[in-house]
């Protein structure tokens, strides 16, 4: 089917209080992982891509796999830029046919935040994709997003509720606690910031840094409000993982196939399983293939 929206999909999440799982992409194969996953579990998907991510396989490259992947499926899928922190990247996903962009302008101050997202809000409308905005800073790595513990900053309430009546934003990501990356021990989140945050604000909530928080911790966030969840580290450790034991199982191996192609599996098992836990999973009613 044709790619969707952001705002379409979360809308029913938002109505029933699921959250859809949005995954990052590299490559081939991770993208045929994310879509064979969510037609396996019958869950609406977002296949995102970091500004990374598009440097590293390409704008075209990129667009025309989750295009073909999508074209093929019964399941919504949405095609989003995740952590656009570059205002002519942004439009260039727009105009490559990304149904929802991400604008970062976390790291500037609130003032400059709302006239950048705001002005990122009103392209994409126009041009019918969405728009998901940030509110506090996200500590940890991914790709070229390096946020110190220093730096990191809670997302306050009343200015997201601020933040989103003044952008028009499609979704929200906030900062509670979680972090990009590898966690070193076992996050905190602050719940109660959540609750408070999801009580004064309309649009939807986004969990970032959610590889490697514990199953209950995502289900609470949830049952809080939380709506869409990016899994991305998880994914390539699964991948890499399997990657390895498949050479090592057979280290004069010279066809791709058997080295990717187990590494593929492992990366939809462990997006299986968190569509499982967002609550998304068994969302679509799909006829199986053949």
């Amino acid at each position: 089917m044709p790619l969707v929206t952001l705002a379409e999909v979360l809308k029913d999440a938002d109505a029933k209080g699921y959250a859809v799982g949005a995954f990052n992409c590299n490559n081939m194969e991770i993208v045929q992982a994310i879509i064979n996953a969510a037609e396996a579990e019958g869950a609406p998907v977002i296949i995102q891509a970091s500004q990374g991510a598009i440097k590293y396989a390409g704008l075209e490259y990129i667009t025309a796999l989750v295009r073909a992947a999508a074209a093929g499926t019964p399941v919504p899928v949405v095609l989003h830029l995740d952590h656009g922190t570059d205002f002519n990247q942004v439009l260039r996903c727009l105009r490559a046919g990304f149904t929802s962009v991400m604008i970062d302008g976390s790291k500037y101050p609130l003032e400059e935040n709302i006239a950048l997202t705001r002005r990122v809000a009103e392209i994409a409308h126009a041009m019918g994709a969405s728009v998901e905005g940030e509110l506090g800073r996200i500590g940890g790595t991914e790709d070229h997003i390096s946020v110190s513990e220093r730096e990191a900053t809670m997302t306050d309430p009343e200015e997201a509720r601020r933040f989103v009546a003044e952008t028009g934003v499609d979704a929200l990501a906030i900062a509670i606690g979680t972090a990009h990356g590898r966690y070193k021990g076992t996050p905190k989140l602050d719940f109660d910031r959540l609750a408070a945050i999801d009580r004064l604000i309309p649009t939807p909530i986004v969990l970032h840094g959610s590889s490697g928080v514990p199953d209950a911790d995502i289900r609470r966030a949830v049952e809080l409000g939380v709506r869409k969840i990016n899994i991305d580290t998880d994914i390539r450790i699964a991948f890499v993982e399997a990657a390895r034991q498949a050479l090592a199982a057979n280290p004069d191996e010279i066809d791709p196939r058997k080295v990717l192609g187990p590494a593929r599996e492992a990366a939809a098992g462990i997006i299986r399983h968190k569509m499982q836990v967002f609550g998304c999973a068994g969302r679509l009613h799909i006829s199986p293939r053949g």
